[in-house]
């Protein structure tokens, strides 16, 4: 490290080395920061995808600007390594870089970047400068392609760096997940399968061979329904019992005769109490008929 080159009463020179020292002392499995030994306001970095997103398992190269007012004047960040969140080579807008000023603060430094560079990964980009929004699917492809080799900047030093970095995080990477590739197709095609059959099997089993009592039972339940559509086919509801209402039928016969004889006793009830009434009213009229005679007489 060409430190002696630098003064290190600067401000930025002396913050920049601690946190140098605190990055080597306290080393992360979630990141990686080294700067260059010909310039250490130069940063190179790797972060490690957010786990439970579709950046899981991926390794994202990066490069950190610092300014000659570093601490009170905030970085600039770039990703070199394809991710479907940021562009590649362009400096990327966020809340802890360049293009926000205001939000920067002092106490802040590489490591708490690089801590909020991760956070920011599978949130919504929102138009931002330097933001992509690609589809999931295919960001998962290039977490897995990102853990093949490390992105080509530069020649010499820088890019001696990016690779001992890699190395280094390659080395603290988790096994890529494999579950949503390789379990899940396999259960859901089986499953489906299945399905299929037995739809097919109880979809062929009714139209081809019905039993003979299936036929019959079908041919008594589609009576009543022709019946109710005309006079004929209500006599022949009457006529022809059916499985479900076999004793009223038979019932119906016998309660037309009881009908009948009910109508010809109260017919000949109602002609004999006609006669009765005009036998009364005669003997009435008769009696009334000789009274005024004799009446009449006797005047």
């Amino acid at each position: 490290m060409a430190e002696d080159k630098y003064n290190r009463k600067n401000p930025a020179v002396k913050r920049i080395l601690q946190e140098l020292k605190e990055m080597q002392s306290n080393p992360s499995e979630d990141f990686m920061s080294l700067p260059l030994e010909e310039n250490i306001f130069e940063w190179q970095f790797a972060i490690r995808g957010p786990c439970d997103t579709e950046f899981e398992g991926g390794i994202y190269h990066g490069r950190i600007q610092l300014p000659a007012e570093y601490p009170f004047k905030p970085p600039s960040f770039m990703l070199l390594t394809p991710n479907g969140r940021f562009e590649t080579q362009t400096k990327i807008c966020l809340s802890i870089s360049n293009h926000h000023p205001e939000h920067w603060q002092p106490s802040w430094s590489v490591r708490t970047a690089l801590v909020a560079l991760i956070a920011f990964m599978p949130t919504n980009p929102n138009g931002a400068l330097g933001s992509l929004d690609y589809k999931k699917e295919e960001r998962r492809t290039l977490a897995i392609k990102s853990r093949e080799a490390s992105p080509k900047f530069g020649t010499g030093e820088r890019q001696k760096l990016i690779d001992e970095i890699h190395e280094y995080m390659l080395s603290k990477a988790p096994p890529v997940p494999q579950v949503s590739s390789s379990q899940a197709p396999e259960e859901q095609p089986t499953n489906t399968e299945g399905e299929a059959q037995e739809d097919s099997q109880n979809a062929g089993e009714e139209p081809q061979n019905p039993t003979v009592g299936d036929r019959i039972v079908e041919e008594v339940q589609e009576e009543p329904v022709n019946a109710d559509s005309s006079p004929a086919g209500v006599r022949a509801s009457r006529e022809i019992p059916t499985s479900g209402s076999r004793d009223q039928p038979l019932q119906k016969p016998e309660t037309r005769v009881h009908k009948a004889a009910d109508d010809r006793l109260f017919t000949w009830a109602a002609v004999g109490l006609t006669i009765a009434i005009v036998v009364l009213l005669l003997k009435k009229f008769m009696k009334s008929s000789g009274h005024g005679a004799l009446f009449t007489d006797g005047s």
